[in-house]
């Protein structure tokens, strides 16, 4: 794999939980150090992902809730197409990094829930959310990549300020839009 930041630990817990474990962030002050020179994170969020997934099949499963397997299972479809079409972060600079990671994360995603069938109305919420996306996938990746190459302040290292991060990790419009709409 190259990097524990792809691999997953999960450990049952005494009293029925779970712990969902992933990578070990050796790598994270490089990459904040790249942020802040180059406005580019490269930090690859898959284990995250896969967390995530893992989680929401261990709810499903633990308290009988299909709508948290349907979704545990259309975010591993989402994550297998991050590798199948190479959307991970790129270590360069102008290239996809981990904000066009999670935007292709999210039209997957999407996708993967308004194609499955054991949820209607899940695929109905999500239907109008993936067609957003998509169609305005192009525009999305310019306004996530327009602001690369350049030093930004997020206001602090080990506590950024809020408003100053939010504005470098989320810099498109279109797409805080559609994901504050939902």
């Amino acid at each position: 794999l190259g990097t524990s930041a792809k691999m997953l630990s999960i450990v049952p817990l005494m009293k029925g939980g779970g712990l969902f474990e992933t990578g070990a962030g050796g790598s994270a002050p490089k990459h904040v150090e790249q942020l802040l020179n180059e406005n580019h994170l490269r930090w690859d969020s898959l284990g995250e992902f896969t967390a995530i997934a893992a989680s929401l099949e261990h709810l499903a499963n633990s308290k009988n809730l299909n709508a948290a397997l349907i979704l545990g299972k259309a975010l591993d479809v989402a994550t297998h197409h991050i590798l199948e079409y190479g959307k991970s972060p790129s270590p360069k600079v102008r290239e996809i990094d981990n904000r066009g990671s999670h935007f292709y994360l999210a039209l997957f995603w999407a996708k993967a829930l308004c194609e499955q069938r054991d949820n209607v109305a899940i695929a109905d919420l999500f239907r109008p959310i993936y067609k957003a996306l998509q169609s305005n996938e192009i525009a999305i990746l310019e306004e996530l990549n327009e602001g690369q190459g350049r030093m930004v302040d997020i206001g602090g290292y080990f506590l950024p300020e809020y408003t100053k991060a939010s504005r470098i990790m989320r810099p498109s419009k279109r797409f805080n839009k559609i994901v504050d709409e939902i």
